[in-house]
């Protein structure tokens, strides 16, 4: 996954706003306690990126 396609998932579904702060503040466990952005720029996998993202927001399997 492109993190161009990663970061329109986020907006699609927290809207943009939102989805910049969520991947600018919230840390998350599963990514070694880091945030989106500090994750990516780190070099994790946009894929594997989303996949926290929608495990720690519950995001219904549709929306993978």
């Amino acid at each position: 996954m492109r993190i161009t396609v990663f970061r329109r998932l986020m907006a699609e579904e927290f809207g943009e706003v939102r989805a910049e702060m969520l991947a600018r503040d919230h840390v998350m466990s599963a990514l070694g306690s880091r945030t989106v952005d500090q994750a990516l720029d780190a070099g994790l996998p946009a894929k594997e990126v989303w996949r926290a993202v929608c495990d720690d927001f519950e995001i219904p399997s549709e929306r993978r």
